[in-house]
């Protein structure tokens, strides 16, 4: 296992993420910029893209939708297969390693397509076990953050991949954009490292105040991987606080030392996601629509499900979510296609917790 956990032994991810905007020349500027970065300071680097199918991703009903901010920035932001060819190749000309979040499915397999060495998870999917299981059957070392997580989704997530001896590396990160010196948490690095010691750990950041001394306290606690998202001053277009410049990434990487603020609680244990975070992740959450009419009594199941359902943004008030549908769950009354499978219409054990149901009243549009 350690041989194969070298691919994330001091690699920094540079996230380029949507703030290329969906534009090629862009996106080339920012791989252009970061590669010489990388180059001039003789690290290893991978830049990220995101993958969305986007036409799958969001529900038909909510396309129009610009008042829902993520689902205005994933239409804007839709690039077809050629142009991420040309940022991939360009990535690997840089002297870096090519590598994509997919957020569905299907971009998984445009990931194998691309045959991207490192595959992310995201924060809002470390328990979407759909997606999860696909991305394992393509058995490439994977990436995932735990911004918002529980300590049994990440014993479950190690576990998972562990049991099919597939590289896993995990990220200490807070999922507030940007994060505030006294948010960061740093001895969770401590946590993971204790509790996953067969796992490299990293460090995924969204802070603002600084570039060099977190990293340094960050890697003294055992963080070997770090992630950062990037982008550039170009066309009048703002940069997000919680992004890095090409000069900050210069800092970034000859980094090393900070004070007690950054390292946060004791991390004899795990960190308690607050409501602003959550709130935030669970806007991400896939929810489960059904493909076509299901009559009252279907059972689901799990050789089924893909076929009779589906999972898209938004999640709905009172709407089961990718976390939840189990096998073996009952349908009280017949479910219309396209519409939103929800807590109250099926016999579950979710269905009789009323905390559990008020929680998955209170998410969601």
């Amino acid at each position: 296992m350690k041989k194969q956990n070298e691919i994330f032994e001091d690699l920094f991810v540079l996230e380029l993420a949507n703030n290329h905007w969906g534009k090629l020349e862009r996106g080339l500027k920012i791989i252009e910029e970061f590669a010489q970065v990388v180059r001039f300071n003789n690290v290893k680097a991978a830049i990220k893209l995101q993958f969305r199918d986007v036409d799958s991703f969001i529900h038909k009903d909510f396309r129009d939708r610009e008042d829902i901010r993520y689902i205005k920035k994933t239409l804007d932001t839709k690039m077809s297969r050629e142009n991420f060819q040309i940022m991939i190749d360009a990535i690997r000309k840089g002297g870096c390693i090519p590598m994509a979040t997919p957020f569905d499915e299907a971009s998984v397999d445009l990931s194998e397509y691309f045959d991207l060495p490192i595959i992310k998870i995201a924060s809002s999917d470390m328990n979407d076990w759909p997606l999860i299981e696909k991305i394992a059957s393509t058995r490439r070392p994977t990436i995932v953050s735990t911004g918002g997580s529980s300590l049994k989704d990440m014993d479950d997530i190690v576990k998972f991949f562990k049991n099919r001896d597939i590289p896993l590396a995990l990220n200490h990160c807070v999922a507030m954009y940007p994060s505030e010196d006294y948010e960061l948490e740093l001895n969770q690095i401590d946590f993971l490292v204790n509790r996953y010691p067969d796992n490299v750990i990293g460090y995924s950041t969204h802070e603002y105040h600084s570039w060099d001394i977190s990293t340094a306290i960050a890697y003294a606690k055992g963080a070997r991987t770090f992630e950062r998202h990037i982008d550039i001053d170009m066309d009048g277009v703002p940069v997000s606080s919680y992004c890095t410049k090409p000069e900050q990434a210069d800092l970034w990487f000859k980094a090393y030392n900070k004070t007690k603020e950054m390292c946060g609680p004791p991390g004899t244990q795990k960190r308690l996601a607050p409501k602003k975070e959550t709130g935030y992740l669970d806007a991400l959450v896939r929810g489960v629509y059904a493909r076509r009419d299901l009559p009252e009594g279907y059972v689901v199941t799990n050789d089924d499900f893909h076929k009779d359902f589906y999972m898209a943004v938004p999640l709905q008030k009172g709407q089961m979510s990718c976390r939840e549908v189990m096998s073996g769950e009952k349908l009280l009354k017949a479910l219309p296609k396209d519409k939103a499978l929800v807590i109250d219409n099926i016999d579950s054990p979710y269905s009789k917790n009323e905390e559990l149901k008020k929680l998955i009243y209170n998410r969601g549009l």
